[in-house]
């Protein structure tokens, strides 16, 4: 579980309903009207800019936001060292134990492709069509979240002017201005609160957690390929320590 988003969400909706109590109450602040137009404007355009499949796919993108999945880098790399060894030892074919024992599933792919004989320039290929891949299926879910972020603010303006303009037709009738005006006032809120607590930083949650897995697999497929070119092992642990900050790196 990823408790730093949901630390986030819990902290940012707090404070501002904390607030919200401590004046004038929370009634004032809801508005019916002003939720539909908020949330059925920024759920229309987005069927509108997006085919129905990837909207609604959104909804497995979104949960990854809410579950940390760590990578532990020295034990992959321990463990693509001692694959090294033993294919330097006995040969390609002595990985196919390793290929089903491997807790990865990208590694596991990377050694299936070794013992079943490939090239390091094959094996390069088909790992790296599937990052990229990998890379455009993250992307698609930051895309959608970050359109919705920027629809939320803009169905509120639309709100705004609805009220604005319901307000100056009952001029006449003040009854009528104060409901004109929550709808006028509280789409604007409804949109700023929903892009900048809830589209827009999952939005970069799931960007930072795409770039994590894209790193990891950056990695493990420097380690195949170091395997498949019968690279020295000592080679291959300076190579994958070159994608760890310093900090991480082990002290000679």
């Amino acid at each position: 579980m990823d408790f730093s988003t949901i630390l986030g969400i819990v902290s940012a909706f707090f404070l501002v309903f904390m607030a919200i109590a401590t004046g004038s109450g929370f009634g004032v602040f809801w508005n019916y009207p002003s939720s539909l137009i908020v949330l059925g404007g920024t759920l229309g355009a987005t069927f509108i800019n997006y085919p129905l499949g990837e909207v609604l796919g959104i909804v497995k993108v979104v949960k990854n936001a809410f579950f940390e999945k760590s990578f532990p880098v020295w034990e992959t790399i321990d463990e693509l060292i001692d694959l090294s060894r033993k294919s330097r030892k006995s040969g390609i074919l002595a990985l196919e134990e390793g290929s089903l024992k491997a807790k990865d599933q990208f590694m596991r792919k990377g050694l299936t492709l070794l013992v079943d004989g490939l090239d390091s320039a094959s094996i390069e290929d088909i790992m790296t069509t599937e990052i990229d891949y990998t890379r455009d299926r993250h992307q698609l879910g930051v895309e959608v979240l970050t359109s919705m972020g920027n629809l939320a603010p803009a169905m509120g303006l639309i709100g705004t002017l609805i009220g604005l303009v319901q307000m100056l037709q009952s001029m006449s009738d003040p009854s009528r201005i104060g409901p004109a005006m929550a709808v006028a006032l509280l789409t604007t809120f409804y949109g700023a609160l929903l892009a900048n607590f809830i589209f827009l930083p999952l939005a970069g949650k799931l960007r930072r957690k795409s770039q994590q897995e894209i790193f990891a697999k950056g990695l493990i497929l420097e380690g195949i390929l170091s395997i498949a070119r019968g690279e020295n092992p000592r080679i291959m642990q300076h190579k994958l320590e070159a994608y760890l900050p310093q900090s991480l790196r082990r002290q000679e």
